[in-house]
């Protein structure tokens, strides 16, 4: 058979997709509404949901000695049978921290502070970001071998981008080293923000506007300038989250 005949439409896999927030709007809730989820813990956020609904979860990676047990948990989900079909990784930010304290303390030259660690001129953040990477490829053998969707919870932060060819401005990014994000951004099917719909009011008595919310919930997972978000699904509006429910279930593949 020549290599153009074996050319086909490809299927559809399970999604590896990131989810991001400020603390609080539910990022650990909505995760746990994927299908039959495992998650491995670099915080311990799970308090949220209600103990009945509770998900499985592996023991708490709690500082940065715990890094071999994180990766030893991966290894474990890729080698052993079993039927959990989404990881949920809570979160890379905080394992952005303990890989940081990681790198720094496996140093044998006991750096002070990541900027000196294996020798300086960025090789710790290289380092660091060489590890979120095995992270991603970890997620990518999970859909091939288990047909695992993936999830990856980040915190948020704001930051300034400077275009070449415009003015600055400010945008809701993940908070994260700039290394570290291109795992999550770049080499995923999906980022979405989840965030409260906001209103703002003004009265004589209140200036600024004042910001309130009802508690709403809405999930962006289209292009924006304001926010790193994105997906390959045609989604193009914001989704509001409900609660205990997956509204990507039927257009996201996985959920």
């Amino acid at each position: 058979m020549s290599i153009l005949a074996q050319a086909k439409p490809p299927a559809d896999q399970p999604a590896i997709l990131t989810i991001a927030g400020d603390a609080g709007v539910g990022k650990t809730r909505f995760a746990a509404t994927f299908p039959n989820p495992i998650f491995i813990r670099a915080e311990d956020g799970m308090q949220s949901i209600p103990s009945a609904e509770r998900p499985a979860a592996l023991p708490l990676i709690a500082g940065h000695e715990d890094v071999d047990a994180l990766w030893a948990q991966l290894t474990a989900l890729i080698r052993e049978e079993h039927d959990y079909k989404t990881l949920v990784i809570d979160s890379v930010t905080a394992l952005e921290s303990k890989f940081i304290d990681y790198v720094v303390a496996t140093d044998p030259g006991k750096p002070k502070s990541i900027n000196q660690a294996l020798g300086g001129y960025g090789a710790g953040l290289r380092a660091v970001a060489a590890m979120h990477q095995r992270i991603r490829k970890a997620a990518g053998i999970l859909r091939e071998k288990h047909g695992m969707a993936t999830v990856f919870i980040a915190h948020t932060e704001t930051e300034t981008v400077d275009p070449p060819d415009g003015t600055s401005y400010t945008r809701v990014s993940l908070r994260l080293g700039k290394r570290s994000c291109q795992p999550y951004i770049d080499d995923v099917d999906a980022v979405g923000l989840i965030s409260l719909e906001t209103y703002r009011r003004q009265t004589a008595s209140e200036k600024p506007d004042k910001a309130f919310s009802d508690g709403t919930r809405l999930l962006s997972m289209a292009s924006s300038a304001a926010h790193v978000s994105k997906n390959r699904f045609g989604i193009t509006e914001d989704i509001v989250l409900p609660e205990g429910k997956n509204p990507l279930t039927g257009i996201v593949p996985g959920c």
